[in-house]
């Protein structure tokens, strides 16, 4: 029992430890948004309020802090998506919030930095993609059993279309076009309202067919 104890005592981060990681996420989270994946990590360093030191001890390399971020954005995203699952209310408004709270997490930026540097296999990059995944089909599939969602869509044509349509890649100054964001997405989910007024092209595109593609 003691030795349990002071092994508990030993290997739990404290609190102040764990504070500055996630400020160093956050801080990375912002500065790869706005400025792309080869932001110096002594700036990211500054941002946060910690040694260079600190970030190294959190995160051995730039790969790790970077997946560390995706990751981040990808579970935030997530649990936008399960606040949208426990509404009781109208199934396709809790789908239409959802895409607008995965907008403003600028996932898109993200993605260019999660198809290139590291590996895509990598445990934590699985389970946080499943997730999502997941949670968005939920969100789909209880919409199109209320009459509400036309049928012929499937997850990938809705996370494509908000990554395409919600804010520009990291670090080409377009910043301004923030403000045409939502609107825009109103009108692609405004198209994704039962019943279809046309006739899609190709068929409901899954998250295999992205990664295929």
């Amino acid at each position: 029992m003691i030795a349990t104890a002071v092994q508990r005592k030993v290997t739990r981060p404290r609190a102040d430890a764990l504070r500055n990681r996630e400020r160093i996420v956050t801080a990375a989270r912002e500065m790869l948004t706005e400025f792309g994946p080869d932001v110096p990590l002594d700036e990211i360093a500054r941002r946060a309020g910690v040694g260079n030191a600190t970030v190294y001890r959190n995160f051995p390399d730039r790969d790790a802090l970077v997946r560390e971020v995706v990751c981040s954005v990808m579970d935030r995203t997530s649990e936008a998506a399960e606040l949208a699952l426990a509404e009781t209310g109208d199934a396709f408004e809790a789908l239409e919030r959802f895409v607008h709270v995965s907008a403003d997490e600028r996932i898109s930026a993200l993605c260019p930095m999660a198809s290139s540097t590291f590996d895509q296999n990598h445990p934590d990059l699985v389970a946080s993609r499943e997730r999502i995944e997941q949670l968005v089909e939920q969100l789909m599939d209880r919409a199109k059993a209320a009459g509400q969602l036309r049928p012929d869509v499937g997850v990938g044509d809705v996370l494509v279309a908000a990554v395409q349509l919600s804010r520009p890649p990291a670090g080409i100054g377009c910043l301004s076009a923030d403000r045409f964001v939502h609107r825009h997405l109103q009108l692609f989910l405004d198209g994704l309202r039962a019943p279809a007024r046309s006739t899609l092209l190709g068929t409901a595109v899954t998250m295999e067919d992205l990664r295929q593609a």
